[in-house]
Formats: C-alpha cells, sequence, structure tokens
C-alpha cells in the first residue's frame, strides 16, 4: 500500500495499530470517550458506505459545520473514503455568508455537528440552509428534526470495505477563509497537497506515534486543519478535543500535548492569570517553573508554537524564564500554513521566524511579502481571474502582507499592503506597528485607525480583568492613569504623523459573533471603522488623551 494521500495514511494506521486510541472526546454529560483507529475506521467506512448510496456525481462538494470533535475528523474521512470533497464552515458564520457558501459551492450534503446556538451562527444559519440539501446530524449537534442522526446511519450501514482511494492531484476540500473584508474565497488544496504538508512539518517538528495533539481552534481554518488532521492522520498522533471554554483548562490538562499551538490571546490570558498570584518579576525555582507550566497543562510541550498576531517582549521572555520558548509561525490558508517558522534558539521577538524547507520568499519593491510554497492552492474555487490576480508572473503568491528581513533572513510583518491609510493632513499612517506598541495586559484587542482626522488615534477593547476595574470610581481612575502611561510610552516611540491623538476604550465588547473579530480572533477593521468613524468627536485632534467608554 502507497502512502500517497491522507486517507491511504489512515488506512496504514487503522491497519498496524488498530487498538491504538486516535481521539479522545470529552461529551457535555460528564463522560469521556476514548476511539481507536479501529473504530474511527469503521465509523467513516459506514458513513462512506451510506454517501454512496446517495449516488452523488463524483467530487461533489459535502460541507461540515460544527464545532471541533472526533465525529467532524471522522466525517472528513468519510467524506473522501466516498470519493468527494469537503468544505468545512466556520460554526461562527453568519446567515448571509452560509447562505453564499452553501450556493457558491453547491454542497449536496451538510453535517452539522458540535453546536449551542449562543457562541455560534446556527440559529440563523439553519434559515438559510436549502431544501434540496440533505442534512446528517452528528454527535452533540443540535436538535433538527429534518436530519439523519450518525449513530442510526451507521448502524445501518455496514462499514465500505473499498474505499475511495483519491489521486495526490485530485480535489480534497475547499476551505472558504474567513477574510477581514469581502466575500470569503474558496480555497481549493488537493491530497498532495495535505500530504506533502504533513511530510514537510513532521521533519520540522519530529513527530512520532506518542505525541499529543489538544484541538480547540477552528478545524474550518488552515492552521487546525493542518496542525491537528493533517498532522494526526499522516504521523499516527493521539488528539484530543476541548469541550467548552470554561472546560479548556481542564481539557488541557488531560492532554497534557507534547505540541502545542495558540494565539498570542491565549498566551497571554495564561500570562495574565499566574501574574495575579505570582509577580512576573518573582524569582522561580526550577520546581515552581515545572509546577506552574503543570497548572497550565504545558508541562510536557516540547514544541509550542504562536501566531496571528505579535507577543509583547515581556510575555514571550516571561515563557521562556518558565522554560517554553514560543516559535513564532507565518502563513496563511493559501499555502496550507507552511510558509515561515521561527526556530528553537533563533526566536527574535517581533520576527516571525525563516522560511520552511522548499519555500521561496522575496519581498517586492512596495514592500509586499511574496512566497512560492510546495503547499500552494490550486486556486479559488470558481474564480479563476482571481487565481490570476494573486499570483506573479512567476508564480509567487502575493501575500497582501509588508515585511521586511533581518541579516539571518527572519522575516518582520509590518502591515498590510492595503491597510495604510491617510489623516485629513495628508500623511501615511501604517497601523499594526503601532498597535503592536499598545500590547498590554488591560488590553484585550486595539485597531489604530484615523483616515478622517488630523492625528491617528486607538480604539481599545479592555481585557475582561481589566472591565470589572471600571465598576469602582477609584480603580477606574487608576486605570486611566495606567492606560494615559501607556499612551505616551507609545506615543514617545512615534513620528510626528504617527502619534496618537487619543487610545479610546470602548464600552461594547468586540467579539465573532458582533462581527468586530473574525473567527481567529484577528480584528476586522472594515467593521470597526464603519462602527467608530462616524462617531469620532474629534478623537484626533485631542492632543493624547484617554477616552473611557465610548459607544
Amino acid at each position: 500500500m502507497n502512502d500517497n494521500t491522507l486517507v491511504d495514511r489512515f488506512l496504514r494506521w487503522e491497519r498496524t495499530q488498530p487498538d491504538a486510541v486516535y481521539f479522545t472526546q470529552p461529551y457535555p454529560d460528564g463522560s469521556v470517550v476514548d476511539y481507536t483507529w479501529q473504530e474511527v475506521g469503521r465509523q467513516a467506512r459506514s458513513m462512506a458506505a451510506y454517501l454512496q448510496s446517495l449516488q452523488l456525481p463524483p467530487e461533489s462538494n459535502i460541507a461540515i459545520l460544527g464545532k471541533n470533535s472526533a465525529h467532524w475528523i471522522m466525517a472528513d474521512l468519510a467524506i473522501w473514503m466516498a470519493g468527494h470533497v469537503s468544505v468545512p464552515l466556520y460554526p461562527t458564520l453568519n446567515a448571509e455568508t452560509a447562505q453564499y457558501v452553501f450556493e457558491h459551492c453547491n454542497a449536496r450534503v451538510l453535517f452539522v455537528g458540535k453546536l449551542d446556538g449562543k457562541t455560534d451562527g446556527w440559529n440563523e444559519i439553519r434559515h438559510v440552509i436549502p431544501s434540496h440539501m440533505t442534512m446528517v446530524a452528528l454527535p452533540m449537534s443540535p436538535a433538527m428534526p429534518e436530519s439523519q442522526h450518525w449513530d442510526a446511519i451507521a448502524a445501518a450501514h455496514p462499514p465500505l470495505q473499498e474505499v475511495s482511494l483519491p489521486a495526490p492531484t485530485q480535489l480534497a476540500t475547499i476551505m472558504y477563509t474567513s477574510g477581514s473584508t469581502g466575500r470569503p474565497k474558496g480555497v481549493m488544496h488537493s491530497f498532495g497537497t495535505m500530504r506533502v504538508y504533513a511530510s514537510l512539518a513532521g521533519e520540522f517538528a519530529g513527530f512520532n506515534t506518542s505525541d499529543r495533539l489538544l484541538s480547540y481552534l477552528p478545524l474550518a481554518h488552515g492552521a487546525e486543519r493542518s496542525f491537528v488532521e493533517s498532522n494526526s492522520l499522516f504521523h499516527g498522533l493521539r488528539v484530543y478535543f476541548s469541550d467548552t471554554l470554561e472546560s479548556f483548562v481542564a481539557d488541557l490538562m488531560r492532554a497534557r500535548p507534547t505540541v502545542f499551538i495558540s494565539v498570542p490571546r491565549l498566551w497571554t490570558k495564561f500570562y495574565i492569570g499566574v501574574c495575579a498570584k505570582v509577580p512576573p518579576n518573582a524569582p522561580l525555582s526550577d520546581q515552581a517553573r515545572k509546577a506552574i507550566l503543570a497548572q497550565l497543562g504545558l508541562a510536557e510541550v516540547r514544541l509550542a508554537f504562536t501566531g496571528s498576531a505579535s507577543l509583547p517582549a515581556h510575555i514571550i521572555e516571561w515563557y521562556r524564564k518558565l522554560g517554553l520558548e514560543l516559535l513564532d509561525a507565518y502563513a496563511m490558508t493559501e499555502d496550507f500554513a507552511y510558509s515561515h517558522y521561527a526556530r528553537p534558539g533563533q526566536v527574535r521577538v517581533g520576527y516571525v521566524g525563516t522560511p520552511l524547507p522548499g519555500v521561496e520568499r522575496r519581498i517586492a519593491d512596495n514592500g509586499e511579502i511574496q512566497v512560492k510554497c510546495p503547499t500552494q492552492m490550486m486556486g479559488y474555487y470558481k474564480q479563476p481571474e482571481l487565481t490570476a490576480e494573486s499570483l506573479t508572473p512567476d508564480g509567487f503568491f502575493k501575500t497582501g502582507d509588508r515585511g521586511e528581513t533581518d541579516e539571518l533572513g527572519r522575516l518582520k510583518i509590518t502591515g498590510r499592503v492595503k491597510e495604510l491609510f491617510k489623516t485629513s493632513k495628508g500623511k501615511y499612517v501604517a497601523p499594526v506597528p503601532i498597535e503592536n506598541k499598545l500590547t498590554h495586559p488591560k488590553i484585550e484587542a486595539v485597531c489604530v485607525t484615523g483616515p478622517t482626522q488630523p492625528q491617528p488615534f486607538a480604539l481599545a477593547m479592555l481585557a475582561a480583568d481589566a472591565v470589572k476595574e471600571i465598576e469602582n470610581a477609584d480603580a477606574r481612575e487608576a486605570l486611566r492613569a495606567e492606560l494615559q502611561a501607556l499612551l505616551e510610552e507609545v506615543n514617545a516611540t512615534l513620528e510626528s504623523h504617527e502619534k496618537l491623538a487619543s487610545l479610546v476604550v470602548v464600552k461594547e465588547p468586540w467579539s465573532i459573533d458582533n462581527g468586530f473579530l473574525t473567527p481567529t480572533m484577528k480584528i476586522r477593521r472594515n467593521v470597526i471603522e464603519e462602527r467608530y468613524l462616524a462617531k469620532a468627536n474629534g478623537w484626533g485632534e485631542l492632543g493624547g488623551k484617554v477616552v473611557m467608554e465610548a459607544d
């Protein structure tokens, strides 16, 4: 048997380690269930048999909507085993975007998984599902009388013995990018791309079958899809899932991951939580360091990654003192999350590392980062013109990010090519470098803007702990003074046309649900500006003041 695709690799593990646990899934009733490679294969094969019984055209598009779970990946396997293409959807999609994706990809079947109707868009999405679409309810799905349930289907269909073995060049998945502007684009990746990613990532990370991963970032996103699903299928890794936000720490401690990937917001929350009990500069013994990592569930992590935004130097140094070096990563859906990683021992704060093996990188005359990767997409689904626009004549992908490199070839992201804005004085401002300077434990997210103002200003959403301080008058004034000091400290480092006229603390939290953040927790700059620019009230003329709780 060859190892040309992730399906081939799964069949290998199903055959060679059938009784080894592949998935560990916590359920809402408090139970925790282990699924072996053999059991995963049995269920996926039964679902593949059902999909084949529908007699769909070969390589039909089949969507998966749900939060991470063991059955999410089982559904993905079943789709491939039946000879079709999987289309993962973010559970936080709004109804308009979901309807667009359903129609754009002409999905024939929809798997609906773990959703709660509160932290996702299910209550709206369910009303735009096409009437002709077959629906399958995964375990932990919301009540859906119009659908068939996974367990009933699996019981009624014997496991498919001769599964489809796709060619490496065959389309495996269409991943709709969340994007911060415009409609999502369907990024097409082949089975070969996914295999190449996992093979090369394994060389970098040194994966083996004793490694453990925790799956909690959206599987519809390129980073989690590659890091968790592709690596686990290719290298035979064990995957633990997280149940809820409330159970996250317990789920993390159960998994005790050996390789862990997260985003700056979570690394910062860990830091703030520990610092509330142990001062950040307190001397720590080896035993104390190990105890802190153990309490976070990170005691056995040998590789830790961060990405999507910058972490401040003091937080990176704090983790380093604990014995955990955070390796920054830079990639995107279009290259299947394979582009730049920081190497152990070569971390430079503010830089995302050097190109991975096989990756070519260059900086264009306008400062844009351009890459050519062995994992490059097949193109954008049904959008050949957009695909052509995204590539240079010699095949480099135009990332849209601006960057610069140091003497070791490490890359620094300096903003977006199109993010520059012009103040009313006619001066151009790059917001991202200023936003990075405003990183602070009391600030959850920040957006620098001001195209209609004489000077730029910053909009800031407070961290949850800081929000509580506003309720007390004395604490509120102390917080204002702390933010004022931060504003003055940052302004001292900026050119005159970049100096912030104000730091405006917003009243409404920014979230995925209200559209201010993407599913990967990045700010949606256009949505934020649409909401606040009309209410700027001279925020660009205050000469460096903090404004508390603006609507």
